[in-house]
């Protein structure tokens, strides 16, 4: 059994007023664009949030192949280290696939390889472009980016990168990640005029 966790529980500063993981991407939420790309690769869904963001985003998967899990966020301002832990906590399986609700296009043979990656480790992470690790599009062992999290957060660092760095992870480099997924992957949505050119590449 896979979980799949998505973050959600951001302010969103850049979109606007309103709440990104909601917004339409060519007639459907974001959020569900984000979760229907899961579908095949996980068996669960794990949403965080916070609290004042449930009744939309349980609108938003309404229907949802596999059975779904809110995490409410207890803080709301810790960002989004805190809300990888919090959706870890509520995972019922080893190991869970994060990803940020702004991803619309992963990958589920990526998603895949990163599982399989994972095993016997604490984490899968892809490293592409100059470098640049993907946190929010990774496969962790639950328990332990939970409180690698937690550790991280009581030190004061908020950086989601921080923990990984204390577990025993694997790394998928441009060339793995290449046989998977284009690095078009690994695209997310910031602003509104990013949400339209996303629109687009759907059509």
């Amino acid at each position: 059994m896979r979980t799949g966790v998505i973050i959600a529980g951001g302010y969103s500063t850049r979109f606007g007023e309103e709440d990104k993981a909601v917004a339409s991407l060519a007639g459907t939420p974001l959020i569900r664009r984000v979760a229907d790309r899961m579908t095949g690769a996980v068996d669960r869904l794990v949403v965080n949030c916070r609290p004042e963001q449930t009744a939309e985003l349980r609108t938003a998967l309404d229907g949802y192949d596999h059975p779904i899990t809110i995490a409410e966020d207890t803080d709301c301002d810790e960002g989004p280290m805190s809300g990888i832990m919090t959706g870890l906590r509520a995972a019922e399986t080893e190991y869970a696939f994060v990803a940020a609700c702004d991803m619309p296009f992963l990958e589920p043979a990526l998603i895949e390889r990163l599982f399989e990656r994972a095993g016997g480790h604490d984490a899968a992470v892809p490293r592409v472009g100059d470098g640049w690790f993907q946190p929010t599009y990774a496969v962790y062992r639950a328990s332990a980016m939970a409180d690698a999290c937690e550790v991280a957060l009581a030190e004061g660092s908020h950086k989601i990168i921080d923990p990984l760095f204390t577990l025993d992870y694997v790394v998928l480099g441009e060339d793995e990640v290449s046989e998977y997924a284009s690095l078009d992957t690994f695209e997310n949505i910031n602003t509104p005029e990013e949400l339209a050119r996303a629109a687009e590449q759907l059509r």
